[in-house]
C-alpha cells in the first residue's frame, strides 16, 4: 500500500476487497492493511465510518463472534446482512476461515 495512504484508507481498502459471502477478523484486516497488532484500530475505524458502501458486516472477532451486544439493532443488522450473503450465523457466531489461511488466497481465489 502507498506510504501516503492514511491508516483509515488502508483499512477501508482491505474491507472493500472482501468478497461477498466471506468474513475476516479485525486482526486479519489490520495485518493485511500493514498494521499488524492493530485490531482495535480496525474496530474504531469501522465504528466511526459513515461510508455507506463499506461491507463492515464481513468483519468479526477472531472467534467468529459478532462484536455488537446480542439483540442490539446493529447485531441484528449484521446477522441479517451476513445471512443475505449465504453465511451461516448461529448464536451470534460465524465459522471463521482456518487459521493460517492466506487472506490473499481468500480474496483472490477463482470462483
Amino acid at each position: 500500500m502507498a506510504e501516503s495512504e492514511s491508516k483509515q484508507e488502508r483499512i477501508h481498502a482491505v474491507i472493500r476487497a472482501l468478497p461477498a459471502g466471506s468474513v475476516c477478523s479485525y486482526s486479519a484486516v489490520a495485518a493485511k492493511a500493514g498494521l499488524p497488532g492493530c485490531a482495535r484500530l480496525v474496530a474504531r475505524v469501522l465504528s466511526q465510518s459513515d461510508t455507506p458502501d463499506l461491507p463492515w458486516h464481513r468483519v468479526l472477532r477472531a472467534s467468529g463472534q459478532i462484536a455488537f451486544p446480542k439483540d442490539s439493532p446493529m447485531f441484528i443488522e449484521q446477522s441479517q446482512r451476513l445471512r443475505a450473503e449465504g453465511i451461516r450465523v448461529e448464536a451470534g457466531r460465524v465459522k471463521m476461515p482456518k487459521r493460517g489461511l492466506d487472506l490473499d488466497a481468500l480474496l483472490w481465489a477463482p470462483d
